[in-house]
C-alpha cells in the first residue's frame, strides 16, 4: 500500500499522515473520556443521552456497532469498544499502517459522536448560526431530493479558503452543480462559515449551503447524517458495519474538501471519513492516497491546489454525474423542433453542405485533458457574421469518462445531429465531414450564437449519456485555417472506424440493427444496418449500432433477428420485414437489403450518396452530396434528394452511405458494382483504392477506368457512347428493368 502513495514536496509521507491520524484519535478519545467521566460524576450513569429528533440513538454507534445508546453508561460502552480499534503499538513500523490508521479513524468518529451528544446534554450545542445535529425529518426530505436528482451530491467543506472571495467561488461552483454543501470547521482560527458571511453568501437549506459547526468534532453531524441513509433507505440492520459503509461508499455521493490546514484531530476525523468511503480532496501539501476498496472510485486522499479546479476534481473523484437541468440558450429547446427546416429565405447564416468546408468530430480524451462544460469558439461569432453568408465550421467534441471507450465515439458523435435540431431555428443535416448547419434569422434575433451549439452538446451528452460521459468540452472553429488543420485527423478517425468491421459478412450474424434517429425528418423511414451495409448517413456501422444499443437499450438502435429467409439473393427475411413494417407504421411491409429495383430500403435525407437507375445504359449512376453539377439522368443531387428522401420506397432510386458502394452486397441482386456506369470524379477518387480492390475481387480490374465521370459525360447519349467505347459490362448484362 505504501508504494501507491508518494512523498510530498515537504517530505511528508503517507506513514507520517497515518501517525497523525492515530495521534489525533487518541486525543479525541482522551477528551471524550474525560468529559464523560465528568458527566457521570455530576449526573449519574443512568442520565439520558440522546440527539434530538432521531430514532437512531447515536447514529454512528447504532449503525457500526448495533448499540442503542440511551444513557451515559451506554456511551461508556461505546468508548470501550472504540478503544479496541486503536493500534496496540506504534504504527510507524507496521506493514498495515494504513488499515490501522483507518481503524483509529473509526474510533475517533465514534468518540466524537459521544462528545457532541455530551455537548447537547450540557446545552453547548447547537453552536451559533449552526443547526447542529441533522434530524431524521431533514434527512428524509433531503434523501428524496437525492433520489429524484434535485441534489447531485453532498460536499463537506472543512477549514478555510485563502480568502472570502475564494470561499464564495468554491461554494458557488458547488451550488451551480446542485450539490448540497455542508460547511464548517476552522483553520488558523478562521472558519469558512465566517468567510462565506463576509462574502455575502446566503446560507440555509433553501440555498443548499448549511453550516454544521465551527470545530472539527462537529463533522460527525455530517457523518452520522450519511450513515443513517444506510439504515433508513438501504434497509440495512444496525450493527452491520460492512454493509453500512458499502452503502455510503456506493450510494451516498459525498466528498470532503479539506482547506487551509490540518492538525492531528482533523487528521483523525479525515481517517474516519475515509473509512466510511468518503474521499478527501485537499489543498494541503499531503501525499495522495489511491487504494482500491476504500472509496468508490479508488481515489481516497487527493491534492488539488488550484481552487478553480478543486470542485471539478472532487466531482470527478466521487463519480458524481452533474446534469444540466436547463440549457442556457436563448431559443426554445425541445424534441418538437427536431424536424424543423430552415429555408434559404429564413436563413441568417449557414455552414457546410455544398457551401463551405465543415466537419463534426467526437474524440475520447483522458479525464485530466477535459475541462468539463468548457465551450470555446475559435473564429468569428454569429454577431460578426454577414447575414446570408456561408462560413466554415468545425465542431470538436471531447469527452472523458471512466466507462467511455473508443467504440462509443461514433455513437455519441451521431447524436450531434439530433441534439442541434432540438433547438428552434437551428437546422442540421448530415454527419462527419458532410454536415450542413443553418441558423435562422429568428434564432439570431433572439440572441443565438455559435457557442450555444456547444452549450447544447455539453448538456445533452451528459444528460442522456451520463453513464459513460463524465466530462465534456466543445471547441467550435469558424475560420478556414483551423477547420482545414483538424480535418485530416477527423478523416483518419472516420476511416479507422470504418475499417473495424472489415471481414464481417451478413451471413456471419443472425441479427441486424435498426436506426431510427432520422425519423424526425422522415417518420416512416427505417434504416437497417448490417455488417455489409452501413447506415445511409455513413456514420453507423453494424458494430456502432450494436454498441449504441448496449449504451441505450431503449434507443434508436434496436436488434432485429433476421428470421426465416424469404429471398437470399435479394436479402429479404421475415424478421426484418416484420420489424420494418411495425417501425414504419405499416408504410413499408417488405424490404430487400440487396436490391434497388424490388422493395429497396427507404431513405430519410441524411444519405451521403444517391444511386439512380440509368435505363439507357442498363446500369446505375451514383452522385454524392458534394457534387452540384449535372448528372446523366438530367437531375442534380438536390432534385434527386427530393425524389428519394422522406421515407418513401422508390424502386430504381436508393440513398446510401459511401462505403456501401464498395460492399460485396451493394445492389448485388442486380449485379453489384458492375452496374455502376457513372459517378463524380471526386467520389471516384475518394474511393479509388477500395474501388480498385473491389474490381479485382470481381475479376475485372479494368472496371474502375470504365466507370464514367463528369469529364466523360453528363447526359445519357454521351454516357452510352463512352460505355461502348471502353467496353463497360453493364450494357451487356441482363435487363435491369
Amino acid at each position: 500500500m505504501e508504494n501507491s502513495m508518494a512523498k510530498t514536496t515537504t517530505g511528508v509521507t503517507a506513514r507520517d499522515v497515518a501517525s497523525m491520524m492515530v495521534s489525533g484519535a487518541r486525543k479525541v478519545m482522551d477528551l471524550t473520556e474525560s468529559y464523560l467521566a465528568k458527566a457521570v460524576s455530576e449526573k449519574g450513569p443512568e442520565q439520558p443521552l440522546t440527539f434530538p429528533e432521531t430514532a437512531f440513538y447515536l447514529p454512528l454507534a447504532n449503525a457500526l456497532l448495533g448499540a442503542e445508546v440511551k444513557t451515559l453508561s451506554g456511551a461508556g460502552k461505546v468508548l470501550d469498544t472504540a478503544k479496541t480499534l486503536m493500534p496496540k503499538s506504534d504504527i510507524g513500523k507496521s506493514e498495515n499502517f494504513l488499515k490501522e490508521a483507518l481503524n483509529a479513524g473509526v474510533a475517533a468518529i465514534l468518540a466524537a459522536e459521544v462528545l457532541c451528544a455530551l455537548r447537547y446534554l450540557y446545552g453547548e450545542e447547537p453552536q451559533a448560526d449552526c443547526p447542529g445535529f441533522f434530524s431524521d425529518t431533514l434527512l428524509r426530505a433531503l434523501g428524496i431530493q437525492l433520489v429524484d436528482g434535485r441534489i447531485n451530491g453532498i460536499a463537506v467543506v472543512m477549514g478555510k479558503a485563502p480568502d472570502a472571495g475564494t470561499a464564495v467561488e468554491i461554494v458557488r461552483s458547488l451550488q451551480k452543480r446542485n450539490i448540497l454543501t455542508l460547511v464548517g470547521d476552522s483553520a488558523l482560527g478562521i472558519s469558512i462559515i465566517d468567510q462565506l458571511k463576509e462574502g455575502g453568501l446566503n446560507m440555509g437549506l433553501e440555498t443548499y449551503v448549511v453550516p454544521f459547526g465551527r470545530d472539527t468534532a462537529s463533522v460527525v453531524y455530517v457523518l452520522n447524517f450519511a450513515i443513517r441513509a444506510a439504515l433508513m433507505y438501504g434497509g440495512i440492520k444496525a450493527g452491520n458495519s460492512g454493509a453500512c459503509v458499502d452503502y455510503v461508499r456506493n450510494r451516498v455521493p459525498a466528498f470532503v474538501l479539506l482547506l487551509g490546514g490540518a492538525d492531528e484531530v482533523k487528521a483523525a476525523a479525515g481517517a474516519g471519513a475515509l473509512a466510511a468511503g468518503v474521499p478527501i480532496i485537499t489543498d494541503l501539501d499531503l501525499p495522495e492516497i489511491r487504494v482500491p476498496g476504500i472509496c468508490a472510485h479508488e481515489e481516497c486522499l487527493i491534492v488539488e491546489k488550484d481552487y478553480s479546479k478543486i470542485v471539478e476534481r472532487a466531482v470527478e473523484a466521487r463519480g458524481i454525474k452533474v446534469k444540466i437541468t436547463q440549457i442556457p440558450i436563448p431559443v426554445p429547446f425541445s424534441a418538437a423542433f427536431e424536424g424543423e427546416r430552415v429555408r434559404k429565405a429564413d436563413m441568417f447564416v449557414q455552414f457546410g453542405g455544398k457551401y463551405s468546408t465543415a466537419f463534426e468530430y467526437l474524440r475520447m480524451k483522458k479525464m485530466n485533458e477535459v475541462s468539463d462544460g468548457k465551450v470555446t469558439v475559435a473564429g468569428p461569432e454569429a454577431d460578426t457574421m454577414a447575414e446570408g453568408s456561408s462560413y466554415p465550421l468545425g465542431i470538436l467534441v471531447e469527452v472523458a469518462g471512466r466507462k467511455m471507450s473508443l467504440d462509443f465515439e461514433p455513437i455519441l458523435e451521431r447524436q450531434i445531429h439530433k441534439y442541434l435540431n432540438y433547438a428552434m431555428g437551428i437546422f442540421h443535416m448530415g454527419q462527419r465531414d458532410m454536415n450542413w448547419v443553418r441558423i435562422s434569422k429568428d434564432a439570431r434575433r433572439a440572441g443565438f450564437k455559435i457557442r450555444h451549439l456547444g452549450d447544447i452538446l455539453v448538456a445533452k451528452l451528459k444528460d442522456e449519456y451520463g453513464a459513460i460521459v463524465d466530462k465534456a468540452q466543445i471547441t467550435i472553429y469558424t475560420n478556414e485555417a483551423d477547420v482545414n488543420k483538424l480535418l485530416p485527423e477527423a478523416r483518419k478517425a472516420y476511416t479507422a472506424r470504418d475499417d473495424r468491421i472489415a471481414g464481417m459478412t451478413d451471413e456471419s450474424v443472425d441479427t441486424f440493427y435498426s436506426c431510427t434517429l432520422c425519423q424526425s425528418f422522415a417518420p416512416d423511414h427505417v434504416c437497417v444496418v448490417s455488417p455489409e451495409r452501413l447506415g445511409l448517413c455513413g456514420a453507423y456501422s453494424w458494430l456502432d449500432a450494436k454498441a449504441a444499443h448496449e449504451i441505450t437499450p431503449t434507443g434508436g438502435n434496436q436488434p432485429i433477428k433476421k428470421g426465416r429467409v424469404i429471398d437470399a439473393v435479394k436479402g429479404i427475411w421475415e424478421g426484418i420485414n416484420n420489424f420494418v413494417a411495425e417501425s414504419s407504421h405499416q408504410h413499408t411491409t417488405q424490404m430487400a437489403a440487396y436490391s434497388i429495383m424490388e422493395s429497396p430500403m427507404t431513405s430519410c435525407g441524411c444519405f451521403e450518396c444517391i444511386v439512380a437507375i440509368v435505363p439507357e445504359a442498363n446500369g446505375v449512376m451514383i452522385v454524392n452530396r458534394e457534387y452540384s453539377g449535372d448528372t446523366p439522368v438530367g437531375m442534380k443531387f438536390t432534385t434527386l434528394a427530393s425524389t428519394v428522401g422522406g421515407g418513401a420506397q422508390t424502386p430504381g432510386f436508393l440513398g446510401v452511405g459511401r462505403l456501401y458502394i464498395v460492399s460485396r452486397k451493394f445492389i448485388s441482386a442486380e449485379g453489384g458494382l458492375k452496374r455502376v456506369v457513372w459517378m463524380p470524379r471526386e467520389l471516384k477518387e475518394a474511393l479509388a483504392d477500395r474501388l480498385k480492390q473491389r474490381c479485382k475481387d470481381l475479376g475485372d480490374p479494368g472496371l474502375f477506368d470504365k466507370i464514367a465521370d463528369e469529364t466523360a459525360a453528363t447526359d445519357t447519349a454521351a454516357l452510352v457512347d463512352f460505355l461502348a467505347k471502353v467496353g463497360h459490362p453493364a450494357p451487356g448484362m441482363p435487363p435491369i428493368i
